[in-house]
Parts: structure tokens; C-alpha cells; sequence
């Protein structure tokens, strides 16, 4: 099929955080234009919240899935496939598979694209990607903060917190800040290690409201204020995971295997 009628809707919870969007989502968008050149690509964000803020803001409309879908049938796109940049299968991925369902039948195929962490293999390239970009030393802790769901789908952050360990990396642990393990969870293990040092990450695509409150914040109860008031020496790497080269290559190889899946 001609590349002008099949796109591409990449699909982010989205940020007001300008600085960080620009690295990270914007950077996503970027290689996947660059990788995929021949399909026209579109924006959407699912958090109405942020979406209303950015209009507000700075006068800078972003649609959500149902309006970049009506605006695809809108410009002639026989073929979609929509590529979320969530981190798990959750409620936002939900909400998104949702709205795209809505329009099957309008499209002559839709293909959705599966979030970051989906697959073991996908678990695999997101541990050693972080691994490519932090490097603590074996005195050192690293705690990555995710941001954490009640939906089942939270599991898998427990579950990468055991695969680093797994691996040999007794000094690198995950946390969310609203869901399991804790922030309670996360101080007595790294107690138990003793480090010289903590750092802490965002586990999440954007480095963005959580980045720079919940996790390095000046309020008494961000995690650089916790583990400093604990005793130990604090860093902070205010870096999204859209940053990793590891993690955009992951997505652009969901899209490879949803157009693999259009093609056959």
C-alpha cells in the first residue's frame, strides 16, 4: 500500500513539562518518522487533564485517540497502526484500545502496537537499557521510580525488581510512588545494602510532574527528602525513559511487528 495511506498514531499519557517532552516524546515521534518514512505519523495523548493544561497554557491543541482517529478518516488513511508509548498494559492502554476499537470498520485495518513492557523479551531490552545508561557503582544504590497502578498489570515492576537482582544487581531496586513496592518497601532494602550513596530515576517515559516532585522535590515527603532525612547522600538523574536509545528502539520495533502483522 502506498505509505501516504497508512499511518501511524503514537499515542503518549503526554506532559506539560516542555523540556522533557522534547527529549522524550518528541524524540520518540522523531524516529519513528525517520525509521518510517513512508507513513504519515499523528500525535495523540490520553490525559485530558494535561491535554486541557498544554491548550491553556500555551495555546498548543493536542487531540485525544477518538479525535486523531476521526482526523485520520478525515485525511483518506486506509491503514492505522497505533503505537502507545505507555509503560505497562494498564488502565490508560486499556482506555486507549478502547477508543480505537470504536472505529474498526471505518478503517480498512487497524493494528495496535503493544506498550513498552509486554513480553519477557520486552522486560529483557528494558533491564539492560537501564543498565546502558546507569552505571552504580557496587557501593552504590540505584532506586528507579515507577509510577505504579491498581491494575493487575502493576506486577510487572515487582517483577523487574527481581530480574535486576536475578542478574547480579543486588543495588538496584524499583519502587512506584502509587502502587507496590512502596516507598516503604524500598527503604528497608536499601538499608539492608548499606550504599555509600543513592540515586534516583524516573522509570517512567517522561521525566516529568513525579520527576521533579514526587521523586527530587524540595517537599518533606519527595524520595530525595526521605532517604536524605534516613541518612544517606542523595543524587538525582532527571532523565525519561524516552531518553534511552534502548527504550525507543523497543517501540520502533513494536510498530516493525504491527506492520508485519498488516502485511501478512
Amino acid at each position: 500500500m502506498n505509505g501516504k495511506n497508512r499511518a501511524i498514531l503514537v499515542v503518549s499519557f503526554g506532559t506539560s513539562y516542555e523540556e522533557t517532552r522534547k527529549k522524550t516524546i518528541d524524540r520518540i515521534e522523531q524516529d519513528i518518522r525517520e525509521v518510517y518514512s513512508d507513513c504519515a505519523v499523528y500525535r495523540a495523548w490520553t490525559s485530558g487533564m494535561i491535554r486541557r493544561k498544554v491548550l491553556k497554557r500555551d495555546g498548543i491543541y493536542i487531540p485525544d485517540v477518538r479525535e486523531a482517529m476521526e482526523q485520520m478518516e478525515r485525511d483518506g488513511i486506509a491503514e492505522v497502526i497505533v503505537q502507545p508509548t505507555h509503560v505497562l498494559n494498564g488502565i490508560e492502554n486499556d482506555q486507549m484500545t478502547e477508543d480505537v476499537l470504536a472505529f474498526e470498520g471505518r478503517f480498512e485495518h487497524i493494528v495496535t502496537g503493544a506498550p513498552l513492557l509486554t513480553s519477557q523479551e520486552d522486560n529483557d531490552r528494558v533491564v539492560q537499557a537501564v543498565l546502558d545508561e546507569l552505571h552504580p557503582a557496587a557501593d552504590e544504590a540505584l532506586v528507579l521510580m515507577g509510577h505504579g497502578t491498581e491494575h493487575y498489570a502493576n506486577a510487572v515492576y515487582a517483577a523487574l525488581d527481581y530480574q535486576f537482582k536475578d542478574m547480579g544487581h543486588k543495588n538496584i531496586f524499583m519502587g512506584t510512588v502509587e502502587a507496590y513496592p512502596s516507598f516503604d518497601s524500598l527503604i528497608k532494602q536499601v538499608r539492608a545494602v548499606a550504599p555509600r550513596r543513592v540515586t534516583l530515576a524516573p522509570f517512567m517515559i517522561v521525566a516529568g510532574d513525579h520527576a521533579t516532585n514526587d521523586l527530587s522535590g524540595e517537599e518533606e515527603d519527595s524520595w530525595k527528602n526521605r532517604f536524605e532525612n534516613a541518612g544517606f547522600e542523595v543524587d538525582c538523574v532527571l532523565k525519561g525513559l524516552g531518553e534511552y536509545p534502548g527504550i525507543r528502539k523497543v517501540f520502533l520495533d513494536h510498530i516493525a511487528s504491527s506492520i508485519r502483522k498488516l502485511e501478512n
